[in-house]
């Protein structure tokens, strides 16, 4: 796998250790152009960053050695830990996501991933479950890697958690549906609600959870398909 060098002046210079690195983050750029997310990830006055960014060619670019923290998740959170930056690793895929017209991910960017997730995962001793998306650690204001992004295809790999469709029918009402869903989100590290007071920003997580497991249907409403793929995730 070759993987080309360009550094950036993006990160914190306190070097971390190997075993502490325990997630994967994966990103799209959202921005017009490879060359506009390359000047923004290497310009010190955007304080962004990542580890590794690969183009539509599926060409790997290492901008911040593992060993440094990159400025990549940004206000975040899963299960008990807070901003993920300091125990991840970011991976930035070439897309312009939903502001500049979200495309398709190119297969040959997603088998440099697929590789480049295999050996991260070998080397740190990643466990499947943590690989995951910006807009999960950060449902509230991220949409990366968005919908068109093939968590399915990744879980063939062991990248990232999936589920198996084991269960035909759910008998339960609206309101038992609502409360089990949270506890379920809240089992898997879902964070940013509360298990007792709905809020309208509710929508963005119920939203976040179904680009990553139900991207053909992004509604941001909870229908009985979205409570069963909560179930399955967590029994």
């Amino acid at each position: 796998m070759k993987i080309i060098v360009k550094y950036s002046p993006n990160f914190s210079k306190e070097k971390r250790i190997k075993k502490n690195i325990k997630f994967v983050i994966i990103h799209y750029t959202g921005m017009q152009s490879e060359i506009e997310s390359i000047k923004r990830l290497n310009n010190p006055k955007s304080k962004v960053s990542c580890h590794y960014l690969i183009n539509r060619e599926g060409k790997i670019i290492q901008m911040v050695k593992d060993m440094n923290t990159a400025w990549h998740a940004g206000k975040s959170k899963w299960k008990k830990i807070n901003n993920l930056n300091n125990i991840s690793l970011g991976i930035e895929l070439v897309n312009k996501g939903h502001k500049f017209g979200y495309q398709n991910f190119s297969s040959k960017q997603i088998n440099s991933l697929i590789k480049l997730c295999k050996n991260l995962k070998k080397k740190y001793l990643i466990k499947k479950e943590n690989f995951l998306g910006h807009s999960d650690i950060a449902p509230l204001r991220k949409m990366d890697p968005g919908e068109k992004f093939p968590w399915k295809k990744l879980s063939i790999h062991k990248i990232g958690k999936w589920y198996e469709n084991t269960m035909n029918e759910i008998v339960i009402n609206k309101k038992q549906m609502e409360v089990l869903f949270y506890k379920n989100l809240k089992t898997l590290g879902y964070r940013y609600f509360s298990l007792n007071k709905r809020k309208s920003e509710d929508k963005k997580i119920i939203s976040s959870f179904q680009r990553h497991y139900l991207p053909n249907n992004v509604t941001g409403k909870l229908d009985k398909k979205t409570y069963k793929i909560s179930y399955f995730l967590t029994h």
